[in-house]
Formats: structure tokens, C-alpha cells, sequence
């Protein structure tokens, strides 16, 4: 029997769900976090396979008590694909403290709580991937993203330090920078006149998590762009 198993953080429409998807079918047994107790039992009809855990991934008891449910149920995590994310888009004097601080809680300190859960069980196993899903707020703090690019700029240098502590003990963590916007029903209707060729597409975004995945150790990648051929870089 198949026993690895895929925590997905962020679990909704978009993102979230196609990471979901991608890994059940590759036969991964896949617990999806969230907050919404509704949006996860409805994942849980759409994809075989998968398991919803409703927690607030930036409260230590929370993602304490959804690991040990999740070892329980499935077994111990192989790949954690951090998807979680939040933020405010405003300027530096509109950004309010307890925004500022709320993005921090999910990008990176979520982070930090469930990668030492999940990472635990990997080097037991002497094996594992841990997948970041960016921004390109986390290399670039543009005027509209005082309240989300530092959320964003620290997780991926939380990312980087784990690579290099992580990767001697055979763990593959990666930082993927989606640079552009995710096709999801609320972007369309947000930006009705552009094309398709505009946005990302969730299912192929999950491809390259997958892949990433199962990259060999001698030619791992750290740091993965993701955008639209019409997107500027």
C-alpha cells in the first residue's frame, strides 16, 4: 500500500486545490489545511484521496494538534507544499500593524510551525520535500506592498536557510516564486479583458510543484519563477 503522504496548507480554489489534486493522483494520501471547515469538506467530495484539517496555520496549538491528527489518520508527512498565504496590499502609511502582523503569522511563521512538524518526520525517513509557494513581493517591495512584501521577503529567507541546514539530510526544500495572476473564478471577474494567455494556471503551477517533487538530489532546484510569457519581468 501507498503510505506517502502530501500536507497542503491553503487549501481552496486555485493553488491549493490543484496541489491537492496533482499529488492524489500521483497516489499520495493528501490532508488539506485550512481554515473554512466548509470550503474543505467540499475538496474532500471533488478529490479522492484527500483529507481536510481545519486550522489557522500561524496558532502553534493548532498546527500542533492538526500534525498529530494527520500522522494519526495517514501516517507521517513525506512533502509539505506551504500554499498558505495573507496579505494586505497598501502603502507604508495606510499598512496597519495588526495586517502587517496577520501576513507575517501565515507566510512565515506558518512556515516555521509546520515545517518543524513536517520535517520531524522527514528526517526520521532521512528523506522529504518542502515546497514554498512565493511571491515576487519576495524579491521586490513594490509602494502597493508594505503590507504583504516583507511577509513575503521573510518566508522566502526562512525558505533559504532551511534548504541549507535540510538538504545535507536528504530534504529538497524549494521556493517557487509565482509571478503573475492565478486563473482563478474571483481574478476573471476582477480583470474581465484579459486574455488567457494573462494568467497562470493552477493545474500546470501543480505540475511543476510535483516535479520539483522528484527532482534528484544531485540537481535540486531552490529557486523556481513561474509567469505567463506576457508578464513583464
Amino acid at each position: 500500500m501507498n503510505t506517502r503522504v502530501c500536507v497542503v496548507t491553503g487549501a481552496g480554489p486555485g493553488n491549493g486545490a490543484a496541489f491537492s489534486r496533482r499529488f492524489a493522483a500521483e497516489g499520495y494520501r493528501v490532508a488539506m489545511l485550512a481554515r473554512s471547515e466548509d470550503r474543505l469538506r467540499e475538496l474532500e467530495t471533488q478529490i479522492p484521496g484527500a483529507k481536510g484539517y481545519v486550522a489557522d496555520v500561524g496558532d502553534p496549538d493548532a498546527v500542533r494538534d492538526s500534525f498529530a491528527r494527520i500522522r494519526a489518520d495517514l501516517g507521517p508527512v513525506d512533502v509539505l507544499v506551504h500554499n498558505a498565504g495573507s496579505g494586505t496590499f497598501s502603502s507604508f502609511m495606510e499598512t496597519k500593524p495588526e495586517a502587517f502582523e496577520k501576513a507575517w503569522r501565515t507566510n512565515t511563521l506558518a512556515l516555521l510551525l509546520c515545517g518543524q512538524e513536517a520535517v520531524g518526520d522527514m528526517l526520521r525517513a532521512g528523506r522529504g520535500a518542502v515546497i514554498v509557494i512565493g511571491a515576487t513581493a519576495s524579491v521586490r517591495g513594490g509602494a502597493g506592498f508594505a503590507g504583504f512584501a516583507p511577509a513575503k521577503a521573510a518566508q522566502r529567507i526562512l525558505a533559504q536557510s532551511m534548504a541549507r541546514s535540510l538538504g545535507p539530510q536528504g530534504i529538497h526544500v524549494a521556493y517557487v516564486v509565482i509571478d503573475g495572476v492565478v486563473d482563478i473564478p474571483r481574478t476573471r471577474q476582477a480583470l474581465p479583458d484579459k486574455p488567457d494567455a494573462f494568467f497562470l494556471k493552477p493545474d500546470r503551477i501543480a505540475d511543476t510543484v510535483l516535479h520539483l517533487v522528484q527532482q534528484d538530489p544531485s540537481a535540486w532546484t531552490f529557486e523556481l519563477d513561474l509567469r505567463p510569457f506576457c508578464e513583464r519581468f
